[in-house]
């Protein structure tokens, strides 16, 4: 079978779940990878004769597509601020309003700064920052074992130096006065909303890192208020994305805990997707 003709079988069943145009995107994609060409060659290679083994690798890298695997996960790898992540189903797939989050926090802050990420999945927060900042000091901690090894590989091929370690949010306390920054993109989802979602999330990304238990959904933004405000320095910035829908309660708990110059910011979809809030050296519960 050539290139072409299994293009063509790509197209064909892809666009009974994806849109025409996400189908042929997917497949580009699928066979640019596989079969290590550039973009510019698949049309010079289109008659290629393809090998047994391509075809059958192909063929079942379709087959996982078909069940809505997502293509990330399928090829180990997932493209994040300018850099490729190596990503497994232990972490979340690194989504675009996370970029702009990225973003934020590299036009609002100086370089020679302490930064944390609090659930780092992949590392793909602390490690382009880290690309950006070289003089800061940056860690990154997470609850589940399996993605801090996935972030520690990350930090090994792209040549960062941030420092991970484990850490429950929920039942362990940080450092005092470390951070000039605190970033985080925490668990936020009800359990209620799982029949809401799609099955290429639900199926295949980890729940631990998505849904909050328990009949309070905003518990990650309470604790890492109440942490921050003992683990920021003083004028020290959280940085936060949010479940759409949540944005002013995120606010009012912010507010309740004291920081002050809180802002609520709209990704390019113009959703309320991620929150800035500064400590006040006189922060604390009311």
């Amino acid at each position: 079978m050539t290139l072409a003709e299994l293009q063509k079988i790509f197209w064909q069943k892809l666009s009974g779940i994806y849109e025409e145009r996400e189908a042929r995107s997917i497949t580009k994609i699928v066979f640019e990878n596989k079969l290590e060409l550039q973009a510019h060659q698949m049309a010079f290679e289109r008659f290629r004769i393809l090998t047994q083994e391509q075809e059958k690798q192909l063929n079942e890298i379709l087959k996982r597509l078909l069940t809505h695997e997502p293509l990330q996960y399928i090829l180990e790898e997932a493209d994040f601020y300018g850099l490729k992540f190596k990503v497994s189903k232990s972490v979340l797939i690194p989504r675009p309003e996370t970029e702009e989050l990225v973003d934020w926090i590299l036009r609002e802050v100086r370089s020679e700064i302490q930064i944390l990420d609090i659930g780092t999945g992949s590392g793909c927060i602390p490690i382009s920052l880290s690309k950006n900042f070289a003089q800061a000091k940056i860690d990154g901690c997470d609850i589940s074992e399996d993605a801090l090894l996935v972030a520690e590989e990350n930090n090994r091929l792209l040549q960062t130096r941030v420092t991970f370690f484990k850490h429950d949010i929920l039942t362990e306390n940080l450092s005092a006065n470390k951070y000039d920054v605190i970033v985080s993109n925490p668990p936020y989802i009800s359990l209620d909303e799982k029949e809401t979602m799609c099955s290429n999330v639900l199926n295949y990304e980890p729940h631990l890192a998505l849904f909050v238990s328990g009949d309070d959904d905003l518990i990650f933004y309470r604790k890492i208020a109440e942490q921050s405000l003992h683990t920021l320095k003083p004028k020290g910035k959280l940085f936060l994305e949010i479940n759409e829908a949540k944005g002013k309660e995120v606010v009012e708990i912010l507010t309740d805990f004291g920081f002050t110059n809180i802002e609520l910011r709209k990704d390019l979809s113009g959703k309320d997707r991620m929150v800035k809030a500064e400590k006040n050296h006189l922060s604390q519960k009311t």
